[in-house]
């Protein structure tokens, strides 16, 4: 798991003034708002006797713990501790880490790493969600495999003719012909010719009013680190669906789905799109979940490639080199209580960084670097 970007932990319409848990590179977030509309996200744990701050209640911008009623402000710092006298101090150590917030094209991005605001990666722009032209779903499903394994199951065009057989793909047609990846320091995407059948139901009725041309130009691509793109050109316009591929453990991953559509644009066709992407996801499902090895090698030579996986190639090699650079959630990152089998990711906050002063005032430790252990 990679840290140091910015990660879409939920959509933003489900954040409000009440704590919501999420959890991403296996480590819990509460967010809420502030009375001025502004997210918040915290680590999800109280450093007092590890209660969870999202089982809590926001006052102004504070949230309290439902345990022993500590009191945190929006920056991560203790401000409260009912049980103490009034002459005593709250202890330097009394606070939780904050993470920056973004809210952008309809998700609420939150930076999970310490780097300057200066030395980020960006976020990637989802132009769909301000063209009046497109109306957006949501979708969401869990699936039991890592988040690299569903990732890179977007992204790659060749499964298509087995795993969705005729609802998607063309078992008469599976060759890909050769195409070229465009990348970048964070993305990489390709234009890619294929020959799916007709869409069926409400769909095909009015695709078979079009010109059908013998292939549709279907771009792949992702943004680092867990976001594909898929833009189908059907006969009766376009379909892009944004797949946002939160890993909430090692062996875990929750989809989130952005799907845009400049057709069929009232809200009594978002149901029928839903469907359809749920449709694709369940057939994805038990293909996923039972490959191995569970995680991806770091080692490239440790699968086969083909031509048809450039694109999964080029985040593969991408990916290698930010592990070396120590963007890699593992070793010093976990922390083990005493009881087996309890654990949990701490990821270092920009507070960690931006406050030399306080580099020892951090009860939950955890480092800058990463390997891949």
């Amino acid at each position: 798991m990679l840290k140091n970007f910015w990660y879409a932990v939920e959509f933003a319409d489900q954040v409000t003034r009440e704590p919501r848990k999420v959890t991403c590179l296996g480590q819990d977030f509460v967010l809420y708002r502030t009375q001025a509309g502004a997210v918040v996200c915290l680590s999800d744990l109280c450093v007092h006797r590890g209660g969870a701050l999202s089982m809590g209640t926001v006052t102004g911008d504070c949230i309290t713990c439902p345990y022993h009623g500590w009191q945190y402000d929006a920056e991560g710092a203790c401000v409260r501790i009912p049980a103490n006298a009034a002459e005593r101090n709250i202890p330097r150590k009394a606070r939780v880490d904050n993470y920056p917030t973004r809210e952008q094209d309809g998700m609420v991005w939150a930076f999970l790493g310490d780097l300057p605001e200066a030395e980020r990666p960006p976020i990637p722009d989802l132009p769909q969600w301000s063209d009046p032209a497109f109306k957006a779903v949501q979708y969401e499903m869990v699936i039991d495999a890592n988040y690299e394994r569903t990732f890179e199951n977007v992204v790659d065009a060749s499964h298509t003719p087995f795993v969705h057989g005729t609802s998607f793909g063309n078992p008469d047609k599976p060759e890909i012909p050769d195409f070229r990846v465009r990348q970048t320091d964070w993305s990489a995407e390709a234009d890619i010719e294929l020959s799916p059948p007709l869409p069926k139901g409400l769909w095909g009725v009015l695709a078979r009013r079009r010109p059908r041309p013998e292939y549709v130009t279907v771009t792949n691509a992702w943004y680092l680190p867990n976001i594909v793109k898929l833009h189908v050109r059907l006969p009766i316009g376009d379909l892009i669906l944004y797949d946002f591929n939160i890993p909430l453990s090692q062996d875990k991953t929750l989809i989130k789905i952005l799907g845009f559509r400049n057709f069929f644009t009232g809200d009594w066709a978002d149901a029928n799109t839903r469907k359809r992407i749920e449709k694709i996801l369940l057939q994805d499902r038990p293909v996923v979940e039972a490959q191995r090895p569970e995680l991806l090698p770091f080692d490239l030579s440790d699968e086969l490639h083909v031509r048809s996986d450039a694109l999964q190639v080029a985040y593969r090699r991408r990916r290698l080199e930010l592990i070396k650079m120590g963007w890699w959630v593992g070793g010093d990152d976990i922390i083990t209580g005493d009881a087996p089998r309890r654990t949990a990711t701490v990821i270092p906050s920009p507070g960690r960084r931006d406050n030399p002063e306080l580099a020892s005032a951090w009860v939950h430790k955890a480092r800058t670097g990463g390997d891949p252990r």
